[in-house]
């Protein structure tokens, strides 16, 4: 939900993607035929892949922090309003869970939205959709650090390629424009990704007990509370009437469209096709990002940012084949699942 929205995705934005929903599986018949699900996931990743030239020509038009506030906080507002219509009252959590993930939810749509940003408006925008991409190397080596989960040596090696092909990215990001800052804008999306794979491997235990959708909103609405407080400032100084209808549009992209519109249909891809499958659409989102940034902003990448893009990609598929296995119950008694995905 790169923002992610990310993630847990995704994360998150990925980017801003938001956290995996439980799959509840689906016949092979299902599986096997391109569809109507399939359509829908091609629609997601082509809609997170935009979503980071969209954010960048916005926070060129306005404060970046004050854009941040806008568009989390209606995505924060829509998410809830579909949680309640589609989860209802009923699959609402525990006071204590509840309170849990409002907590969790302003590190993980808080403090990462705000180190994003703070990247994206330094640097490129493709070369944030590849570091953002190696966001499940984080999660899968914060796992193990949790203990939650088992590196299998395949495992390893993806994560390994993973991590080598960011690096080629976040050490070249300023060479393209000769720009220093392009170097600490990179390094603020690097800590982004490393915060929110924290998130993720935190939310894990609540996954098993909290349907997703209020989960999402849960956290998201407590991110969306710092990030608006943090706009504020520069909020106070905007004339929102005043606001060409392309800012207000960047606005509702980056928000509804990146924040719910995508997670539903990751959602339901995640529903009837499951994790693997799914996930792999979502591998498309640096590829067409890469390609939009080079064609709307002009951000031609240069060779280490392809090559370090192709050891991610590579990274990701090698991992998405790797068996993760639990390495135990988990903090909250709840054992935890053996799949075949980092996130």
């Amino acid at each position: 939900m790169s923002a992610s929205a990310a993630a847990p995705v995704p994360v998150a934005e990925a980017s801003t993607a938001l956290p995996a929903p439980e799959p509840a599986g689906a016949s092979p018949d299902a599986r096997a035929r391109f569809g109507m699900t399939d359509a829908g996931l091609l629609l997601m990743a082509l809609i997170w892949g935009v979503n980071f030239t969209v954010v960048k020509a916005g926070i060129s038009a306005m404060p970046a922090a004050a854009f941040n506030g806008l568009r989390v906080a209606l995505a924060a507002l829509v998410l809830t309003v579909v949680a309640f219509a589609i989860a209802g009252r009923r699959h609402f959590p525990s006071r204590r869970d509840a309170a849990a993930l409002l907590a969790m939810g302003v590190l993980g749509n808080g403090v990462y939205q705000l180190l994003f940003i703070a990247g994206l408006s330094r640097t490129r925008a493709g070369i944030a959709a590849l570091v953002v991409a190696a966001g499940p190397a984080w999660i899968a080596l914060l796992s193990r650090l949790f203990g939650r989960e088992r590196l299998s040596g395949r495992g390893w090696t993806g994560i390994g390629l993973q991590m080598f092909g960011m690096l080629c990215v976040v050490a070249t990001a300023g060479a393209l424009d000769a720009d220093a800052s392009a170097y600490v804008g990179a390094a603020f999306i690097m800590l982004g990704s490393i915060v929110w794979a924290l998130f993720t491997v935190l939310l894990q235990p609540y996954t098993a007990r909290v349907h997703s959708l209020h989960l999402a909103s849960l956290t998201l609405a407590s991110g969306a509370v710092v990030l608006f407080l943090a706009g504020w400032p520069s909020l106070r100084t905007i004339d929102l009437t005043a606001l060409s209808l392309e800012v207000w549009g960047a606005v509702v992209y980056a928000g509804v469209g990146a924040l719910v519109i995508a997670y539903l249909l990751f959602y339901r891809g995640v529903r009837v096709l499951g994790p693997t499958r799914t996930a792999m659409y979502g591998n498309l989102q640096p590829i067409i990002a890469l390609f939009v940034a080079w064609g709307a902003l002009g951000e031609r990448p240069g060779l280490w940012q392809a090559i370090g893009g192709v050891l991610v990609m590579t990274g990701l598929l090698v991992s998405r084949t790797a068996r993760m296995q639990p390495a135990g119950p988990t903090p909250h008694g709840t054992p935890t699942v053996a799949r075949d995905q980092d996130r």
